[in-house]
């Protein structure tokens, strides 16, 4: 059992969290928030890439048991689906989602009541999906929810096409990171996602993280309490470049780092626009790119795995 406290709960005991929120909305008024450096006045409506406003678009909520065991535990984690998303992979398996917005505007106080509620439901931590876009939102929401007794760690889960700049605002706030590391080579990130900068933003973005949170903490009940967890997808024909992401991950944040090599990828959305992905990975792509994890130094690796596999 952890007796940790999470981070938010420091800084909100300090006043720290309530100055994070208010640093944070004041960049909704020239946006840039995120790699992409719109610049809009979110505060006045316009909208950028993300095509999100002043408020949080929330798709759904619950607790979820389809993420890594040391999130799922015995009540599930408590996950938040934020509408919309800063990166656009064309072949997301929420297209519905992150491409067409599917949801509603949240205020402040109904974001927090949905933290308070998955808390109260046993979930044993509350999962941000696809946060990078509404930090602001999330920290001002956080603010009354931590107010009002929410105390149970807080997950960002998100593509890794995030600000180091951002990142920085929520030191001393997120408990665990798991971000995604998708490609190595910006061709494929620029064919997917229109970011040819994403490995180099996922580089920093990681090792920004990893100084934060350091290596993922697992306590007596196999739960995690803080740290790092990385999510890489495998895609058809070596796309995401896998050996060179873990050599990465090895060489430049740290050997313990906590990995979880996904067998699920499956075309979605406009997948068939790029050569080689209108197909699942086979076996053999994910068993290799397992074996290339652990070549390169890689030995805490998740092991639930997914069912969309060609053998």
């Amino acid at each position: 059992m952890s007796t940790s406290v999470p981070r938010y709960c420091i800084a909100h005991r300090n006043s720290r969290l309530q100055a994070k929120a208010l640093q944070a909305a004041t960049r909704l008024s020239n946006c840039t928030l995120c790699p992409r450096q719109c610049g809009v006045n979110r505060r006045a409506g316009e909208k950028g890439f993300c095509r999100t406003g002043d408020r949080a678009i929330v798709a759904s909520w619950h607790a979820h048991f389809g993420e890594e065991s040391p999130l799922v535990g015995k009540n599930g984690s408590g996950t938040i689906f934020f509408s919309h998303c800063n990166l656009l992979c064309n072949f997301c398996q929420n297209f519905d989602i992150s491409h067409r917005g599917e949801g509603s505007e949240k205020s402040p106080e109904a974001l927090a009541q949905i933290m308070l509620n998955l808390q109260a439901a046993g979930c044993h931590n509350i999962n941000f999906v696809t946060p990078s876009h509404v930090v602001p939102q999330i920290l001002s929401a956080l603010v009354i929810a931590a107010e009002n007794g929410l105390e149970i760690p807080l997950v960002f889960n998100s593509s890794g096409y995030d600000s180091v700049d951002t990142l920085k605002i929520l030191d001393g706030v997120i408990d665990i990171y798991m971000p995604d590391f998708k490609f190595w080579d910006p061709s494929i990130a620029e064919k997917t996602c229109r970011a040819p900068d994403y490995p180099e933003v996922a580089r920093q973005a990681m090792v920004e993280m990893h100084r934060q949170v350091g290596d993922l903490i697992i306590d007596t009940d196999g739960l995690a309490s803080s740290g790092l967890l990385v999510r890489h997808l495998v895609l058809p024909q070596g796309l995401a470049s896998t050996r060179q992401v873990m050599t990465f991950i090895a060489e430049q944040v740290s050997e313990n780092t906590y990995v979880n090599i996904m067998n699920q990828y499956r075309p979605c959305g406009r997948a068939a626009e790029v050569e080689a992905m209108d197909r699942l990975a086979t076996g053999k792509e994910v068993i290799d790119a397992v074996t290339e994890a652990r070549a390169a130094g890689i030995a805490r690796l998740d092991r639930r795995r997914r069912t969309f596999i060609l053998i």
